[in-house]
């Protein structure tokens, strides 16, 4: 008799314990016809176990469910939680049951699913062995066409370490089995198989099966680099944005002045961490979207290169690091990274997917960083820049959402659900977008004409050069938006652009010779 929690091909002319059907959900044509002719007791081969979570599958399953769950019914992911308090095999039933991951979007073991497939298709007999829950297992399987069996937990058993083993001891008593795994929770199983094989492994787990002299046949390795992946997940290189901080201290000519350096360098990477932690947990958050997204399915753990459970080590790391960095700078400067923080998961929450509001919050998310920057040194922040910040990087922003919506609109798609735009948008975006850079102008100009900078500058008309700048990059960056030739994030683009750098220089001069 089979497992309670097993689906098997002996539900094939024999019975079946109640309330499980194996023909109902794996066709016949998914079968091998050698396993309709005759018992598992028959066969020699021993059949192939393949552990899913981090193995099969790069991710964890739950973790990926859970996280997807939260983006859309923070309410219902609550309430799963509570589910703990039962034990994790009814959470996990009740995660698998309130989120359903897409199958065909999930990072896969490509070398281990290559020769899966190939041992599929000679015959042999493979099961898809796992503490996963059984039906977002079974959904894997069906997807994939290649398993004879699915053993994993239910509402009542979690399938792990002993439970495992005696099930595994139970299904396969005389032909025995190969077993693919990737963590210390399959040493067990690793250790029953007659071959033991591995996919991404982690560390510290081969040491584990050297010292009990359980021999590895093979290792099938898909991942990249680790510290690649962790600093894709940081996205350390948009950490050069947080350099505005620094910004109110040059318009305050205290640049070289040694202690408000310091104190901008601290606010700098206590910034950096906190904005690094946000775009890990937004990461978490969107990783069944990233999937399905032709570029950001190359994201850490859309990917799987980068574990989820990783990724929450490393929020509350990156948190950690922010407030003991925070602590030493003046009290407004922690208040206005909470408020930078908030406003980043509000974003990411909701606020991205109501138009004007979402362009909106983004220009104030820069500026906040000039403001944090004026409250770690202890400078007045000026009205000035605070106007200018404002509309020129809500014409930025805008500028991100015209790219995106001109690439839809050739590609003949419509925006995701939810975004809050629409591809006849576009006309209208572009009129805002360059009236916000024009505007930013005009308060650099008035800026210049202010007499509290005459004290700064000896020959302040020279000045005058200063604005023909930005006048210059707005109008290019809206250029080649319209020629379709704009990076969807323009700050990404100007970090990456030799041009914007020639300016960048050129304005640094005209400062100087206005000295």
């Amino acid at each position: 008799m089979c497992d309670p929690y097993c689906f098997c091909p002996k539900s094939y002319g024999v019975g079946v314990p109640d309330g499980f059907s194996y023909a109902a959900e794996y066709p016949a044509h998914n079968v091998p016809r050698s396993m309709l002719r005759r018992s598992s007791c028959e066969r020699l081969r021993p059949a192939l176990c393949v552990d899913l979570d981090g193995t099969l599958v790069k991710s964890d399953t739950l973790l990926d469910s859970l996280f997807t769950l939260f983006r859309r019914n923070l309410i219902q992911a609550l309430r799963c939680c509570l589910f703990l308090a039962r034990g994790k095999a009814a959470f996990k039933a009740e995660v698998a049951q309130q989120s359903v991951l897409n199958p065909a979007l999930l990072p896969y073991n490509r070398s281990l699913l290559e020769f899966v497939r190939g041992e599929h298709a000679v015959g042999r007999d493979i099961f898809l062995v796992t503490a996963t829950n059984e039906e977002q297992a079974k959904r894997i399987a069906d997807h994939l066409g290649i398993f004879a069996g699915v053993i994993a937990s239910n509402a009542e058993i979690h399938l792990r370490d002993q439970a495992q083993c005696e099930a595994l001891e139970r299904q396969f008593p005389d032909r025995g089995f190969d077993y693919v795994g990737n963590s210390r929770g399959d040493l067990q199983a690793l250790g029953m198989a007659q071959k033991a094989m591995l996919a991404n492994p982690d560390a510290g787990l081969r040491g584990k099966l050297n010292r009990r002299k359980i021999a590895v046949h093979d290792v099938f390795e898909d991942r990249s680099p680790r510290i690649k992946a962790i600093v894709s997940a940081l996205r350390v290189k948009q950490w050069p944005k947080n350099l505005l901080i620094f910004l109110p201290l040059a318009l305050a000519h205290s640049l070289f002045h040694r202690h408000h350096f310091l104190l901008a360098v601290i606010a700098f990477f206590s910034w950096s961490f906190a904005a690094s932690a946000a775009y890990v947990l937004n990461d978490l958050l969107d990783i069944e979207a990233d999937r399905s997204h032709p570029a950001k399915c190359k994201r850490p753990f859309a990917s799987g290169d980068f574990s989820a459970r990783s990724g929450v080590f490393v929020v509350c790391l990156l948190l950690l690091l922010a407030v003991l960095l925070a602590s030493q700078l003046p009290g407004r400067f922690a208040f206005w990274l909470v408020v930078y923080f908030v406003t980043t998961l509000a974003y990411s929450f909701g606020l991205k997917k109501l138009a004007l509001i979402d362009v909106l919050t983004l220009a104030g998310l820069y500026t906040i960083r000039m403001v944090a920057g004026a409250s770690a040194t202890d400078l007045e922040f000026s009205a000035w820049l605070g106007a200018f910040s404002v509309f020129f990087f809500l014409s930025l922003a805008i500028a991100k959402r015209y790219a995106e919506l001109d690439n839809l609109r050739k590609a003949d798609r419509v925006p995701a659900s939810g975004r809050g735009y629409r591809v006849q948008d576009i006309e209208q975006l572009r009129s805002f977008g360059t009236a916000s850079g024009y505007a930013a102008v005009v308060v650099f100009a008035l800026y210049i004409n202010n007499p509290e900078i005459l004290q700064h500058y000896q020959h302040f008309q020279r000045l005058w050069l200063l604005a023909l700048v930005p006048l210059f990059w707005i109008n290019r960056i809206w250029l080649l938006a319209h020629r379709g030739e704009l990076d969807e994030d323009p700050v990404a683009f100007a970090l990456t652009d030799y041009r914007s750098a020639i300016l960048a220089v050129v304005a640094l001069l005209i400062i100087f010779i206005s000295i």
